[in-house]
């Protein structure tokens, strides 16, 4: 049965030093919720005290509406996922899989049919009397993820639990973990530092930064609407574009800025800024381009040129020294050394106030 997590006013404190702010969040039953933020920003810190495994220094955590701050871990109904596999090397897969179970006290023939289900569920059924120094890394991570299943608990925690494996088993266990959330149905709680397992995983994204929530909000919601130009540099990859800009002048519902020389009008209210202010222009590589769409930045110098097959990434620089980041479509004969001509749609662009805030 899928729970609904409430966190109100969470604060952590060790000592003197307080590293969670007054943390308020809501997630829903079922739902895939992703931490994301650079190291440091509270996330795992987080994650344990919904665990239970951090005390809670202020403020309040509930589950379907029952206070937990002083609630056991083991009486949370929760499972969680470490970055470590923390398997025992001289147990096979299904003595792993059993132990938890074992030392709770569960008969055998109750614990044998958890253990079969959650090996079918991960295709991990052949592997059950192998030891974990036979396994892969992609498999002993599904023998970790088993361990939790098998507790039929309400809350999955995942602690970036992808974090060792090599890109390609990564790309495959993000469809895994999403599979298993669509099969069980529980809420899920994943906790990483890269914002692409966020998006391709999430239901809500949640952006930490410095012990604060930044913004809540679905990926896309984020990817289009950042509250500020931390999210906005973020989420996104490759990263967005900043570009320094002041304002020369505005009327209802557009603005003028001056951009490294150039003119460029925007569909945006300033909220107030007056002409002279600085601002800072964002625009993600995808809607720069080196043909005549848009408005034109000016000449630019290639200095790197990223072949994918699919997309082509430039790496530039503007003649008065803005570094920016282009991808364009398919495959370019673009080399590096050449003069480009660079284009912004000025539609998708995003405009940030002296306070980083989205104008």
């Amino acid at each position: 049965m899928a729970t609904s997590v409430s966190l109100q006013k969470v604060i952590k404190r060790y000592g003197e030093l307080q590293v969670v702010h007054g943390i308020d969040l809501e997630i829903e039953p079922g739902e895939f919720t992703v931490f994301v933020g650079p190291s440091g920003c509270g996330k795992s810190t987080l994650l344990r005290m919904i665990a239970g495994l951090e005390p809670i220094s202020g403020g309040g955590l509930y589950l379907d509406g029952s206070r937990m701050n002083d609630v056991p871990a083991s009486k949370r109904g929760i499972a969680m996922v470490f970055q470590s596999y923390a398997l025992y090397p001289h147990m096979s897969v299904y003595k792993n899989l059993a132990f938890g179970l074992e030392t709770a006290g569960m008969k055998k023939h109750e614990i044998q049919p958890r253990v079969e289900k959650a090996a079918e569920i991960l295709q991990i059924k052949q592997l059950l009397q192998r030891k974990p120094k036979q396994l892969s890394g992609g498999q002993r991570q599904r023998v970790a993820i088993g361990r939790a299943i098998v507790r039929e608990p309400n809350i999955f925690l995942f602690d970036e639990p992808l974090s060792n494996l090599d890109a390609e088993l990564r790309v495959q266990m993000r469809v895994e973990i999403a599979r298993l959330h669509q099969r069980l149905g529980n809420t899920m709680i994943y906790v990483t530092h890269d914002q692409t397992e966020a998006m391709t995983m999430a239901d809500k994204i949640v952006v930490l930064n410095g012990g604060k929530i930044e913004q809540v909000g679905a990926p896309l919601d984020l990817y289009n609407r950042p509250k500020n130009k931390f999210v906005a540099g973020f989420i996104g990859s490759p990263k967005m574009n900043f570009l320094d800009a002041k304002i020369v002048a505005s009327d209802d519902g557009s603005a003028v800025i001056d951009l490294a020389g150039q003119t460029v009008r925007l569909p945006r209210r300033l909220g107030g800024l007056q002409p002279g202010q600085p601002v800072t222009l964002g625009a993600r590589p995808e809607h720069l381009n080196v043909g005549d769409r848009g408005v034109g930045l000016g000449s630019a110098r290639v200095d790197l040129v990223e072949h994918l097959g699919g997309q082509t990434i430039l790496y530039v620089t503007l003649h008065g020294g803005q570094a920016l980041t282009v991808a364009l479509e398919d495959q370019q004969s673009i080399r590096a050394g050449e003069t480009v001509s660079i284009h912004i749609d000025p539609e998708r662009c995003h405009l940030f106030g002296p306070d980083g805030m989205t104008l």
